[in-house]
């Protein structure tokens, strides 16, 4: 069972991050986070921070092992747009739109195995004096 992070309205173009999102597609997640920390682009920082996001759910959540994680789908959508307008000549308008993203991965890798709780043994009887 695949383990997913997201982050939506991330105030980049997805066009942009989804050229970032194919470096590291179907990689490894340790792969994927030194490739993204040595990526110059603005939109490497919000992949990192989503891959991460979906490790440490992975880890903590659903007692997979970090170290095994393999990144199995990656996506980019567009988010919700937000239109503008920026001055132009002749006293006019020009609109513009600023371009939101959504970014969901899914991570997948082995399972911890599961501690069978130990049976606890009675409590010793103090003696009184």
């Amino acid at each position: 069972m695949a383990v997913k992070a997201e982050s939506k309205n991330v105030r980049l173009s997805p066009r942009k991050v989804a050229a970032v999102a194919a470096l590291v597609r179907n990689r490894t997640v340790a792969d994927a986070i030194v490739i993204l920390e040595h990526t110059p682009r603005r939109s490497a920082l919000a992949v990192l921070k989503t891959i991460k996001s979906a490790q440490a759910n992975a880890a903590h959540n659903h007692n997979y092992k970090a170290d095994t994680l393999r990144i199995t789908e990656i996506t980019v959508n567009h988010g919700t747009r937000l239109k503008r307008f920026r001055p132009a000549a002749m006293g006019r308008a020009l609109p513009y739109v600023k371009r939101n993203s959504h970014i969901r991965v899914l991570v997948d890798g082995e399972l911890r195995p599961v501690k069978k709780p130990t049976a606890e043994k009675p409590a010793a009887k103090k003696e009184e004096k």
